[in-house]
């Protein structure tokens, strides 16, 4: 799964990255976006805008605003099977913004958290799926990171990866018309040889803990 990442980057690189024309006046560093915070994601519906979404799926046709409804992650495999996840990923695709991503790695006595990330070091997206739900006050969008099979590097830590997209396929992702079978080609895992890991401190590990330390590498 995907329960935990990170987007720190200043928004004018984030709005040169993703070629946007409307950025936020202002984003905050996240260093530890947990389950039910906002996010910054794409919408396919405003691609070249940036926006705010919580992490978790409320579906629109839910009667109340419930954890129990809330999603946060689709599994590839099986995006097709589940009615709502296969509503969405034929009509409403995001990018979830990031620079790097949590998994807790298993040991017989406890569990190690990573950091994951690009090499380069770089901006990147997640696959995503996005719902709106409520009106006026009670208004918001939400979305999931659909899940993948491991690569190499991540089968050392973890049984699932998110999906994160090659950059030249981010434009097909979010555009209108995009033929079924050639989204579900985009929703593989990501070379492992493009990234890296280290492990961190348990800091990661309260969603209340948002400072640079979190990235740091454990001693």
């Amino acid at each position: 799964m995907c329960g935990r990442f990170s987007q720190t980057k200043k928004i004018q690189d984030i709005k040169k990255r993703f070629n946007l024309e409307r950025v936020p006046d202002n984003l905050p560093e996240l260093y530890n976006i947990a389950p039910q915070q906002n996010a910054p994601v794409v919408l396919n519906a405003f691609p070249s805008e940036l926006a705010l979404a919580r992490f978790g799926l409320v579906p629109s046709w839910s009667k109340e605003e419930k954890t129990s409804y809330s999603m946060i992650n689709a599994r590839a495999e099986t995006i097709m099977e589940k009615p709502t996840y296969k509503r969405l990923i034929k009509s409403k695709r995001c990018l979830v913004i990031a620079d790097g991503f949590y998994e807790w790695q298993k040991k017989v006595d406890k569990k190690i958290p990573y950091r994951i990330f690009l090499k380069n070091d770089d901006l990147f997206a997640f696959a995503g799926i996005w719902d709106h739900w409520g009106e006026g006050d009670n208004e918001f969008y939400s979305f999931s990171i659909i899940t993948t099979t491991p690569n190499k590097l991540m089968a050392t830590i973890h049984d699932r990866m998110p999906v994160i997209l090659e950059p030249e396929v981010e434009s097909k992702w979010l555009q209108d018309g995009t033929p079924i079978d050639r989204v579900l080609s985009m929703l593989r895992s990501y070379p492992a040889e493009k990234m890296d890991a280290y492990p961190i401190s348990a800091l990661v590990n309260s969603p209340v803990n948002n400072t640079v330390e979190i990235i740091e590498r454990a001693l």
